[in-house]
């Protein structure tokens, strides 16, 4: 499986292997299956990308919970991950759940791709 590390560098990984755009296209089909009307340029950078699904989910979970609960269970995150999340800063807590997110989401575009 995959081994702790950053969102930016899952991301630097994701470009490498020429997967990103398709990782993009699975977050956006994400938010339109939860209902959100969010979506990402196929043309953002990684860090763009790092710091928009960050202010997205931090705006979810403070102002509007079940579209946040919505996007999260439809992304598939583990439950057992997000409850293992040790902090009480809320920035923290957004930084590990944009890494569970885009984790969960390049196993999607890498599983689709091997197939």
């Amino acid at each position: 499986m995959l081994k702790q590390q950053t969102a930016l560098e899952l991301l630097k990984k994701i470009t490498v292997e020429n997967l990103y755009e398709k990782l993009i296209l699975q977050i956006n089909k994400d938010f339109q299956l939860s209902n959100l009307n969010e979506s990402f340029a196929v043309t953002i950078t990684p860090n763009e990308l790092k710091f928009g699904l960050g202010h997205l989910l931090k705006k979810m979970m403070t102002h509007h919970y079940d579209d946040y609960l919505n996007f999260v269970y439809r992304v598939d995150v583990s439950e057992k991950e997000l409850l293992a999340i040790q902090s009480d800063n809320l920035d923290e807590i957004i930084d590990q759940i944009t890494y569970l997110i885009l984790k969960r989401e390049y196993q999607k575009v890498w599983f689709k791709n091997k197939l």
